[in-house]
């Protein structure tokens, strides 16, 4: 099992990130972090790395309904949807696979839920032009 969608889109960088983040609101979740990874890695050890954005989303609603039935579960929460160059100007978006990551967790109604979420998910990677 994968634990993540991707798809490569022939955008500008800032404009897959723009997007991204439309297509996100567009299916009920909001962006609660971004962590430039290009930047921190150029700051904390120097390094050159490709333009890489990492988005903490979250569906307010499914994130309630997920803290009802597994207290723990803001462990993995949000969802991170990652933005980053790829090689002649494509851009890939990849969105974790809720489904995939929760399968440790022994809980059938999260199960639903992580259900819920990754179709939404799959749908946001699968709009971006």
């Amino acid at each position: 099992m994968t634990y993540h969608f991707s798809k490569t889109v022939d955008l500008p960088f800032d404009a897959a990130v723009a997007a991204t983040i439309e297509a996100l609101k567009h299916h009920g979740f909001g962006v609660l972090t971004q962590i430039d990874v290009k930047d921190t890695l150029n700051k904390k050890l120097g390094v050159e790395f490709q333009p890489y954005l990492i988005l903490g989303a979250c569906n307010p609603k499914l994130a309630y309904e997920a803290l009802t039935v597994e207290d723990k579960i803001g462990t993995m929460l949000p969802c991170n949807v990652v933005v980053q160059q790829r090689e002649r100007g494509k851009v890939e978006i990849s969105a974790v696979d809720p489904v995939a990551s929760m399968t440790a967790i022994e809980n059938p109604k999260l199960g639903a839920v992580a259900g819920q979420v990754r179709e939404l998910l799959k749908q946001v990677v699968a709009e971006i032009a």
